[in-house]
């Protein structure tokens, strides 16, 4: 019943708009409004969709169906309504809070209740005249009651804002496992304790669980251990009051949700497993995910650096090339500690955070615009910076106590550049990481940067590997000139995202900077002053640059993503690709060239509906999309149809096989 409501309700998000809720009402501590998908009742209609939508103060909570040890979940009365025969109210799924040592299941913040609405007369106006009562808790608790009432005449249209409000906290409702994924392997019960396992058909980030049995019962914090590399789970919580009637268990792990009936029990518990396999597997996958960032379409400016800090320590004693090698391995883990710290800094505060999206930061994108120009020119040898003397003598003796401050540097500019990419492995790690705890994220991100220095620190193991590149002579000028056009192909390549990004005007106008910056320092002796004004005037151009206007699709094959509109084609019967893209993720260009664009995978592409989600400028919309699937970077592929209307999520790197595959699953229903 609600997976067709909900459907139904993607499927109205194409129609007009027109405007449908009560009047808010504000308590205390909570502000509330019933919303309607419709303004009215459609002609033949014997059943509607609302919501009860509650906003809580900081800081208050209130209660899911099951309260927990303590609470009461909303009470809510529909007398004085009219045409208005049954209403069903859903709960989204629950978070756990704890306060004075007594486990709660509830919400904070805000929730919105959906309600189907039965109407007695199929057709005729209705008037939902609401009474609901939460009780809400901080320090104290307070019963909150509200009184809503909504007309709805007949006829009329939808509301495509209150519509897309209420199928998004219709998502959250747990299923039966069928899309979730998720199952009971075994249930255990007895007058102290109960004992779940669990199975996921995808690997579990956050996983939680909340039992039912009836009105008295009540359990404790839950002891919950995955193992199986994230696809199973172990849970035992304390039983602190027996109940009756039949067991209920609600699996909860990120944007997932199910709840599943305990049909058959177990004589004995199953077994502990070892705790700590979770964290050290998602650990080795950190690493692994970082070693094949080596060898992504994002290392090519990497790559440059890399053998030019090469090139510059052959000549040099092993323990002079050890301590560099070390000292740009340094910089790598050090960039992705400061990473983490943002992340970690960003979860406290509640924002929002992906991978790569400082790429669409103008600002940012100039700052590296202009230093790989920078570092182009003077590689290609157009210019030398020659420096005052207090700087020559002080950098002299840095020198000669070791030099590794500029080896730092490369090595933390290596990582940055880096993080256009998505590689295998990269994005499980960093889901985990994103849906954990400080902890979680600081080993993660260390991880990483461990796994992308890893070349770096196998040279440091092995600096005499150096000896064998040949002797220094013109030939080193000659690599120089090819890396140093290497970085001026990127810097090229950035110049075409900071147009997408922010207009073709602003990147024409920082080209234009940079282009008579270069015509000056190379007939200039002091290039330090121009340098530096070269630069200042590069980040100061984004600061005061107009706002660019909306972007426009570019290609007619693709429609512009709409998650309601794509599940309900696939309600429909249509196949539906999905692409989230941006113009500053190379790996989403390698897909295209190497997978979407070519053979079999081309020709199944033309018989399904195409959408582009374009993230190459912040999208609160498409970064939620990504959240509801537990990912927080690009690429990302889904495949929606009548054989998945959920979607099947594909790999960050597309091969031909998983896309026909999940192709031909979509369509499941129609060969049927």
């Amino acid at each position: 019943m609600i997976r067709a409501c909900l459907f139904a309700l993607w499927a109205c998000l194409a129609l007009p708009l027109y405007a449908a809720g009560s009047d808010v009402v504000a308590t205390r501590t909570i502000t509330a409004q019933l919303v309607s998908a419709q303004d009215g009742v459609p002609t033949g209609s014997a059943a509607l969709t609302a919501g009860l939508f509650v906003t809580l103060e900081p800081g208050w909570k209130t209660y899911w169906r099951s309260p927990g040890e303590v609470g009461l979940p909303p009470q809510i009365s529909w007398d004085g309504s009219e045409n208005i025969r049954d209403v069903v109210l859903s709960y989204p799924a629950p978070t756990r809070f704890t306060a004075f040592e007594i486990e709660n299941f509830g919400y904070e913040t805000e929730v919105l209740f959906p309600l189907q609405l039965q109407l007695e007369r199929p057709g005729a106006p209705a008037r939902l005249a609401l009474e609901a009562t939460l009780l809400v808790c901080a320090d104290i608790c307070i019963p909150e009651t509200v009184s809503l009432s909504l007309d709805l005449p007949a006829g009329g249209g939808i509301d495509a804002k209150a519509a897309e409000q209420i199928a998004t906290w219709m998502a959250r409702i747990p299923d039966d496992g069928g899309a979730s994924g998720l199952r009971l392997d075994t249930v255990f019960l007895d007058a102290t304790a109960l004992v779940v396992t669990a199975q996921s058909d995808r690997p579990l980030t956050s996983p939680d669980i909340f039992p039912e049995q009836g009105e008295y019962a009540s359990f404790g914090k839950p002891e919950i251990i995955v193992a199986d590399a994230g696809r199973s789970v172990w849970a035992r919580l304390p039983v602190l009051a027996e109940g009756e009637g039949g067991l209920q268990i609600t699996f909860t792990d990120g944007a997932r949700a199910a709840t599943l009936n305990a049909s058959t029990f177990a004589d004995v518990p199953a077994p502990r497993p070892q705790a700590s396999g979770a964290l050290i597997g998602m650990l080795a996958i950190a690493l692994l995910g970082g070693l094949i960032l080596n060898v992504m379409p994002c290392v090519l400016p990497v790559l440059s650096i890399k053998l030019t800090s090469a090139l510059g320590a052959a000549g040099q004693g092993r323990a002079r090339v050890r301590a560099g090698f070390l000292a740009s391995a340094a910089g790598v883990i050090a960039f992705f500690w400061v990473l983490a710290a943002i992340v970690i800094a960003m979860q406290a505060s509640g924002a929002s955070f992906g991978w790569g999206m400082q790429f669409q930061n103008p600002v940012f994108l100039s700052l590296m615009i202009t230093i790989i120009a920078l570092f182009a020119a003077n590689m290609a040898g157009l210019f030398e910076i020659t420096l005052p003397q207090g700087w020559t003598t002080g950098m002299a003796r840095t020198e000669a106590r070791g030099g590794w401050s500029g080896d730092f540097a490369t090595g933390a500019f290596a990582a940055l550049l880096a993080t256009p990419c998505s590689a295998p492995f990269l994005g499980t790690a960093v889901t985990y990481a994103m849906t954990h705890g400080p902890r979680e994220v600081a080993a993660i991100f260390t991880a990483l940067g461990v796994g992308l220095a890893l070349p770096y620190l196998l040279i440091a193991a092995r600096p005499g590997w150096l000896s064998r590149l040949p002797k220094p002579g013109p030939w080193m000028v000659w690599v120089k000139w090819a890396m140093g056009g290497l970085l001026a192909a990127t810097a090229l390549w950035l110049l075409a995202v900071l147009a997408a990004v922010s207009g073709l005007g602003l990147a024409g106008a920082l080209a234009a900077i940079l282009v008579i910056g270069g015509v000056v320092l190379v007939w200039r002796r002091a290039a330090l002053p121009v340098a530096v004004a070269v630069f200042a005037a590069a980040m100061a151009l984004p600061l005061f640059w107009p706002a660019p206007t909306a972007m426009a699709q570019d290609d007619s094959m693709w429609l512009v993503f709409d998650e309601a509109e794509a599940m309900a084609r696939a309600e429909a019967g249509e196949v539906v690709f999905v692409d989230v893209t941006a113009d500053w993720c190379l790996t989403c260009k390698a897909n295209k060239s190497l997978v979407l664009d070519r053979g079999a995978v081309a020709e199944a592409l033309e018989s399904v509906i195409l959408m582009r989600a374009d993230w190459t400028r912040p999208s609160d919309t498409i970064l939620n999309y990504l959240k509801s699937h537990d990912r927080y970077g690009i690429p990302f592929n889904m495949v929606y149809g009548p054989g998945a209307p959920m979607g099947i999520a594909l790999p960050e790197l597309l091969t031909p096989d998983a896309v026909l595959n999940a192709i031909m699953t979509a369509q499941g229903a129609v060969q049927g």
